[in-house]
């Protein structure tokens, strides 16, 4: 007997690049189908810390200072998308993370008891994939939800 899971919260992973569009499609259409509440999560990264270069906080405020514009803009970009997204589905909540992507995304899918997380898959060569690490793969490694990948279509 088949049976199909609820879904009551989605999680869409937005990072305002390229992809972000393809994930918003995807999660708003399973939200809308679902009648689940659809979270749009960004996650700003830290900058290197400057107490790894021998600097106290109070010794490099620009650091501080970078780190709050990109959190105040990041604010600002997803309540536009928010907005263009309420359009279709009713129940959006948009919230800002800090930290690791990966980790910044399985602690708000823990913590709203999200059913599923939809993010983009980067097309990064082998060599920055291994530099770089992916966050789509750590989620997919670590995470304790079903995890849904959108590829981003080639430009050309």
């Amino acid at each position: 007997m088949l049976s199909f899971t609820v879904m009551k919260t989605i999680i869409a992973a937005v990072d305002f690049s390229d992809a972000s569009s393809g994930v918003l499609k995807m999660a708003s259409s399973l939200a809308k189908a679902y009648g689940a509440q659809l979270h749009l999560l960004h996650v700003v990264e830290p900058q290197p810390a400057y107490t790894a270069y021998g600097f106290a906080p109070d010794e490099f405020p620009a650091m501080q200072i970078y780190q709050e514009e990109a959190n105040r803009r990041a604010v600002v970009r997803l309540e536009e998308v928010k907005t263009s997204v309420n359009a279709e589905v009713p129940d959006v909540v948009a919230h800002v993370a800090a930290g690791s992507p990966v980790y910044a995304l399985l602690d708000y899918a823990k913590s709203v008891h999200a059913d599923l997380v939809v993010l983009g898959g980067h097309s990064h060569g082998v060599i920055a994939s291994w530099l770089l690490g992916s966050v789509s793969e750590g989620l997919v490694r670590k995470a304790e939800v079903p995890t849904l990948i959108v590829p981003v279509p080639d430009s050309e």
